[in-house]
């Protein structure tokens, strides 16, 4: 059966519409309706309403083209065999006023050939079935944009926690009920949130995300998708039908079959046209011709129920070769592959014409064609590689999403099911990732790369510095609440906060250098230590302010503490005679770097012990044992507060 067509509203399941008490509808043949969807209705009299299906439809039928010897012969065979042939879901009889019941040869070709048949009561009339059908559409249709909504909100409320990259996975495998990967530039997983697939799965995940990364050469001989899965590429990350989606896909020419349970065109032309022929297949019994694909797709937005009310007209050729259900050629292909002009509803009562011109080439240029990476063994361009890719493998849908056009961060997704607005969520959520993984930059990358260059060439910071733009400067400590060490991921975010990619994570405590405009505010999940405005030159310096800066913060739970440079009382003593000083009479304990932070600490918080125990993240005994080893040291007595004033003094200059 062919890939019914696919139109850009969602699909309503058959079970729904047989739900509906005002239809009546009741299924009398064929599958049970569980996995059977229904994209569209159709009413038509033909004998042969091939030529007139798109594929999907539920096709309506009062049965006024069945021949009164109809039950002795193939009539009923043919008939349901071609409704299969074009894609079908399911065909319904409308019971009165020419048939008082279905007819049983009828009964057994659904039966026989797996189409589902419904019987239509009297009192029900097929433009009530073709409303249902609208109402249930616009009702998903509405349950879906919702659903895609509340997912917005949750993962943009998530991009803003303190892990930030984490978070949005998390929120990402939540919403779609399955797995969601962030995978680095080598192709290593960096992060991942939701139930873990199966082995085959994962490791199908990681190779389909090797699709959408750039510049990194795939093995020789190329990869090909394991036995029973299906893939697709696609240049554009959007789904016909879902909100905000693009409807352009690139096209890839040969490949695996694309996945029926994802309605894009794998090849890229509009929605409503169907495949086009295989110049070198000719009209041979297996083969399919139809229309090549046009360059102006532009489906409709609402579904279709459409009825023929005659003879199919001279723009629309029928087939060449009479009703067998093996050989269906397409019709004449035109520059304007939109249905919009066919009737809303209609009724075909005429024949379909005998003999119809083969097919022809359209008029405009087919989209490019290039052959997948998986059959050229080499890896796409950074230029043509596609942005999202898609497969199947062992009942798990799988999608990969590439992060921008940066350093090849790939998103990877694995749910059990794929359900309308999936590949809208999940696109938002490449969206943030691309923000939170980017290289977010304070001058152009050439300034930067040159500015590292002299640096270790030995230049003086102030020279490097010009070309990062600005000439005052702070630096910024910032420790994350929660604990353990920040990553990568989270530090670059952090720096996206305040504004700069200067950005150090050197241990527990990330380092920012951010020009002295951008005034940095709290952050939530963040500790910050904000050194005072400097020129270059003065940059060590005013990490040694940050840290003291981001110690104290810690210490009073503060979220934000900043240095303070205005003018004090030792800014009347030369800065060399206060050096000296301060070198004289902390002699006995500047050997020992621990008393010394922790002398420094412990004044700075008054004489806190709990407090200090928290800023040096050690335990108060050790707190009260090193203050203990400070005064016999300095034999002094560390409760005068003129002693404590001194050494204060003496500790700013070291």
């Amino acid at each position: 059966m062919p890939d019914p067509a696919v139109p850009p509203t969602p699909p309503v399941p058959l079970t729904d519409l047989l739900a509906r008490e005002d239809l009546a509808l009741r299924r009398i043949a064929g599958p049970a309706a569980r996995d059977t969807v229904v994209h569209w209705v159709h009413t038509s009299e033909m004998a042969d309403p091939y030529p007139y299906l798109l594929g999907g439809e539920l096709l309506l039928t009062a049965g006024v083209h069945i021949p009164e010897a109809a039950g002795s012969g193939t009539y009923f065979d043919d008939y349901v065999s071609r409704i299969v042939a074009a894609g079908g879901a399911a065909l319904g009889f409308g019971v009165a006023p020419v048939h008082d019941t279905v007819p049983r040869a009828l009964v057994a070709a659904c039966d026989a050939h797996g189409l589902p048949l419904l019987e239509v009561p009297p009192q029900t009339t097929f433009s009530g079935v073709a409303r249902a059908v609208w109402e249930l559409m616009a009702r998903a249709r509405l349950a879906e944009l919702r659903r895609v909504t509340e997912a917005q909100q949750s993962l943009a409320s998530a991009a803003s926690r303190p892990d930030p990259v984490p978070s949005v996975l998390r929120r990402l495998a939540q919403r779609l009920g399955g797995r969601a990967v962030l995978y680095g530039p080598e192709g290593a997983e960096i992060a991942g949130a939701g139930r873990e697939p199966g082995g085959a799965a994962r490791e199908a995940l990681a190779r389909l995300a090797e699709v959408v990364q750039p510049d990194r050469p795939a093995p020789p001989g190329g990869r090909t998708p394991p036995s029973g899965s299906t893939s697709r590429h696609h240049s554009a990350g959007a789904r016909p039908g879902e909100p905000g989606a693009a409807r352009s896909h690139a096209a890839q020419g040969p490949g695996p079959e694309a996945d029926r349970s994802d309605p894009t065109p794998a090849t890229g032309p509009s929605p409503w046209s169907r495949p086009g022929p295989d110049p070198a297949a000719g009209n041979s019994p297996a083969s399919r011709p139809g229309p090549t694909p046009t360059t102006d797709p532009c489906p409709t937005s609402g579904p279709a129920s459409a009825t023929d009310t005659g003879p199919a007209p001279t723009s629309r050729p029928g087939p060449t070769t009479g009703h067998s259900p093996t050989n269906r050629p397409g019709p004449t292909p035109t520059t304007d592959p939109c249905p919009t002009s066919r009737p809303a509803s209609a009724t075909d009562t005429g024949p379909a014409p005998t003999s119809r011109p083969g097919p022809t080439p359209a008029t405009g240029p087919s989209p490019p064609t290039r052959p997948p990476a998986s059959a050229t063994g080499t890896r796409p361009s950074a230029t043509s590689r596609p942005a999202s890719a898609t497969d199947t493998v062992a009942g798990v849908h799988l999608a990969v999403y590439a992060l921008g056009s940066g350093p090849g961060f790939v998103l990877g997704v694995a749910t059990p099911h794929r359900a309308p607005g999936d590949h809208t969520i999940a696109s938002v959520a490449a969206v943030l990732l691309a923000l939170l993984t980017g290289d977010q930059r304070s001058g152009t990358g050439a300034a930067r790369s040159a500015a590292l260059v002299r640096l270790l060439l030995g230049a003086p910071p102030e020279e490097a510095a010009s070309l990062l733009g600005g000439e005052r400067w702070l630096v910024v400590h910032a420790r994350p609440d929660a604990d353990g060490a920040p990553d990568p991921v989270a530090a670059s975010a952090l720096g996206a906060a305040l504004g700069s990619a200067l950005v150090d994570p050197a241990g527990d405590v990330v380092r920012v250098l951010v020009p002295a405009d951008r005034e940095p505010a709290p952050l939530p999940g963040w500790t910050l230590g904000v050194s005072a405005a400097v020129a270059p030159a003065d940059w060590p310096a005013a990490d040694t302010q940050a840290a003291r800066a981001l110690a104290r913060a810690r210490a009073t739970r503060a979220p934000l503490l900043r240095h303070s440079d205005r003018p004090a009382l030792a800014d009347l003593v030369p800065p060399g005679e206060a050096a000296a000083h301060a070198r004289a009479l902390l002699a006995p304990v500047t050997a020992h770097p621990a008393l010394t932070e922790t002398l420094r600490a412990w004044l700075s918080l008054h004489g806190s012990w709990d407090r200090t125990a928290v800023a040096l993240s050690v335990h108060r005994n050790t707190v009260r044992q090193r203050i203990a080893r400070c005064a016999a040291l300095l034999e002094t007595d560390l409760d005068d507060p003129d002693v404590r004033m001194e050494l204060w003094f003496a500790l700013r200059q070291v």
